[in-house]
């Protein structure tokens, strides 16, 4: 099989991205790849296998290979000749942050009809925004943790316990996001988030709380992965998260009881099915007196969560085959001749 890997774009999170990208190239080793870097300016490059490396991107020497074209079925290559197309069976989104998880890339793939694997857009949109988060959880029973919603103009005020934690509500990778341990952090912390983002969701910060991982994909029946137990200083900053998103030897299982395993595994199936079908994705869960908690989605989670499985290239394989079909709609312009032959009568 042929994965074209679609990496970088105009994103906070463009590295990371990079990192990720590098990592398939460890872990998918009986596919053909082909890695389709996606510059800040968005423009599409078919980068060699063999220049996957992060200081090619960084020193901008990417720029020295041939530009991609999206059209209908895929990526092409122009020349003097016309157009010959990328050979591909499905295309990864590795795209961490804006362009990649807010839906622009998956509308734009489904729109070419280019089978991929990824979040449709609805699933994007919701994924992406940690507010329409919490409504997904919501309408599904799952539960969330209270919390308070403040935009850049609104007062500073926040009628919650202290510490709590500050994030930016469209994005990931611990970018922006800080740990307020009184009142008087609490302005310093929201200009750090304001920097990326025009609102903020505001938690409470629970110390040595229990988190656990769980990614999985419905490939005509559940591939789940085994349940991770993450083990965090406080929490992951930035270059503690860039660094795991290098991640390519499998994790040990978490060893807790069978009831909150199959807890933990029935919260996910509620938040993944049916909108996110068509994707691996990783759902990040809090567990406090037994209860389960979703913290975040992760729609295109850091290295695709591939070491919470016992064979991601055979997953990818699978999932591949079943991805999401869209109806054909047929056009007929029956509506239009109908009321085209009555004026026509009239």
């Amino acid at each position: 099989m042929t994965i074209t890997i679609l990496f970088g774009g105009s994103s906070y999170e463009h590295e990371v991205s990079i990192v990720s990208a590098i990592t398939m190239k460890k872990v998918l080793k009986k596919s053909r790849l082909n890695f389709v870097f996606v510059s800040p300016q968005r423009d599409f490059y078919l980068i060699d296998t063999a220049q996957m490396k992060s200081k090619y991107f960084s020193s901008g020497d990417y720029r020295k290979n041939r530009q991609l074209t999206l059209k209908k079925t895929g990526f092409f290559l122009e020349g003097i000749f016309g157009s010959k197309p990328l050979e591909s069976d499905v295309v990864l989104n590795l795209i961490h942050g804006r362009d990649g998880e807010d839906g622009k890339i998956a509308s734009l793939l489904s729109f070419y009809a280019v089978p991929f694997i990824a979040p449709r857009t609805e699933a994007s949109a919701l994924s992406y925004n940690k507010l329409y988060t919490k409504c997904l959880a919501q309408s599904v029973g799952v539960k969330t943790l209270p919390y308070a919603h403040l935009s850049r103009h609104d007062e500073r005020r926040v009628e919650m316990d202290y510490p709590v934690i500050v994030k930016p509500v469209r994005l990931g990778s611990s970018i922006g996001l800080s740990v307020v341990k009184s009142a008087e952090e609490l302005d310093y912390a929201l200009d750090v988030a304001f920097e990326f983002d025009t609102d903020v969701i505001i938690e409470p910060f629970i110390e040595d709380i229990k988190e656990y991982n769980q990614a999985g994909a419905w490939i005509g029946e559940w591939a789940l992965s085994i349940i991770e137990e993450p083990h965090k200083e406080g929490f992951l900053d930035f270059e503690k998260k860039y660094m795991d998103f290098s991640r390519d030897a499998r994790v040990n299982e978490a060893e807790i009881p069978e009831k909150l395993k199959a807890d933990i595994e029935e919260s996910f199936r509620k938040i993944y099915d049916p909108l996110f079908r068509g994707s691996v994705t990783r759902c990040d869960f809090f567990v406090i007196e037994g209860e389960v908690y979703l913290n975040e989605i992760n729609p295109v989670p850091g290295s695709m969560a591939n070491y919470l499985f016992e064979d991601f290239e055979a997953l990818l394989v699978k999932l591949s085959r079943n991805l999401p079909v869209e109806e054909n709609i047929i056009i007929d312009y029956r509506y239009i001749d109908t009321i085209h032959n009555a004026k026509g009568k009239a």
